[in-house]
């Protein structure tokens, strides 16, 4: 697992860190919303946390101009093709802008019947209603906001989308205690105070993206031109990408009920080793955002070998930092866990859980590293069929089978981790042929 730090491993580092670092400052957010919010009340904290599956709903619609314009933001910028770049970037901004309106609408018209659908509590359903009301009036700049740090991230700008995240992060957490809890003189307005945190918190991440847009020295800008050949280029890749991740999302359901169906404490172990092992997709992610640009940028430039390279690299780096930390997870599992929780039940069911994906890192890493290069190489059919075909036929219905045989949860926790060496295998042999290095985008 030796690193050579070549000037091409540079780059990847150079990408990946500051990609990684916005992961964890993404998390953090995310647990000092749920810590304020809980506060309030289990119902205010169980409605946010619905929120939160809702939401991944609508990244699968995000997807949609997201992977294709990655994959061509990457090729024009490795061609020198900034005006190009520039000019896809507003097309696409103009399309998510209409995209999240219609989005915003049905989040606003319907987002009570949404808790309702999944059996929610009055309550929960009446401070989620509210909640969401609110966060689909933001739907325009959170839609924007995916594109412009992907497109960054695409064009090898990740150090910016770092800094505006961590400073995001702070007024996010701070107009939380003012708005949630009524301090300085503002209403206390609960949940809702959340929310409008939220939506502000958008709102200055995008404007501080449009200002360093303006800069002629930026790696991207906004040029006022409309190319429907472009946009359809991003719309025949993104579709493959998003119907991929609609049905791996739906696949992760049918897996966590299947879960749930052992019981509370084995899906509390779940969440509690899911959320731990997050930790180590830190790396995994930075690298595989490093491998989309970097293969991405050099197939632009007619580069095949070396965008072969850029995916080695990428990958060799991911795996020896995430073996690493499944090192640590195979090690000392339940110190970690009782981080989390103090029941014992939880922690040992944790425990087996984090000693089996500790085992699994270095095939994940592939897998994280090896399927981000194919998309931004414009392969996204290709993972859509690796995807659907090893989460159902080596996880979800194996799964199933060994809970109807009686299996206990540490069955189903090893064929989880079969499915991800099988996968790893499966985008290994793919990435070696080199056939997605010829894809049309």
């Amino acid at each position: 697992m030796f690193i050579n730090f070549s000037k091409d491993t540079q780059r990847v580092f150079s990408l990946a860190i500051p990609a990684a670092l916005k992961s964890l400052v993404d998390i953090l957010q995310s647990l000092i919303d749920m810590l304020m919010v809980g506060m309030i009340s289990f119902y205010a904290l169980a409605a946010v946390g619905v929120s939160m599956q809702f939401m991944m709903i609508i990244n699968v619609v995000m997807t949609l101009y997201v992977v294709g314009g990655n994959a061509l933001f990457s090729r024009f910028i490795g061609n020198n093709r900034k005006k190009r770049a520039s000019s896809l970037l507003y097309s696409l901004g103009i399309f998510s802008i209409l995209l999240s309106i219609i989005v915003s609408i049905l989040g606003y018209s319907f987002s009570e019947y949404f808790y309702i659908a999944l059996g929610a509590d009055d309550e929960v359903v009446r401070l989620g209603g509210a909640y969401f009301e609110i966060i689909s009036l933001g739907m325009v700049v959170i839609f924007l906001d995916a594109l412009l740090f992907n497109a960054l991230s695409a064009a090898g700008d990740t150090k910016s989308s770092l800094y505006i995240k961590l400073v995001s992060a702070i007024i996010n957490a701070f107009l939380n205690y003012v708005l949630i809890f009524g301090h300085f003189g503002a209403p206390e307005l609960g949940i809702e105070g959340a929310a409008i945190a939220t939506v502000i918190s958008y709102i200055f991440n995008v404007v501080v993206y449009l200002i360093i847009l303006k800069r002629p020295s930026s790696k991207l800008n906004l040029i006022p031109i409309i190319r429907l050949s472009d946009l359809k280029r991003a719309w025949k890749v993104g579709w493959g990408a998003a119907l991929d991740r609609g049905i791996s999302s739906l696949s992760f359901l049918f897996f966590v009920a299947i879960i749930a169906w052992y019981g509370s404490v084995e899906l509390a172990g779940y969440q509690v080793g899911l959320k731990i092992e997050g930790i180590a997709f830190m790396p995994g992610f930075g690298f595989a955002i490093a491998a989309m640009a970097l293969v991405g940028q050099n197939l632009g430039a007619k580069n095949q070998e070396k965008a072969y390279r850029m995916g080695i690299i990428s990958g060799r780096v991911a795996y020896t930092f995430m073996a690493s930390v499944g090192l640590f997870m195979i090690l000392v599992p339940e110190h970690i866990v009782g981080l989390f929780t103090n029941d014992i039940s939880t922690i040992l069911v944790a425990s087996q859980y984090l000693i089996l994906v500790g085992l699994a890192q270095i095939p994940l890493a592939i897998m994280f590293v090896y399927s981000s290069a194919l998309r931004g190489a414009g392969a996204t059919k290709t993972t859509l069929k690796i995807n659907v075909f090893s989460l159902w036929f080596f996880r979800v219905i194996p799964s199933y089978i060994a809970y109807k045989m009686g299996f206990g949860i540490l069955a189903v926790f090893i064929i989880m981790n079969i499915e991800t060496l099988l996968k790893g295998m499966i985008y290994w042999y793919i990435y070696q042929k080199r056939d997605w290095l010829n894809t049309k985008v």
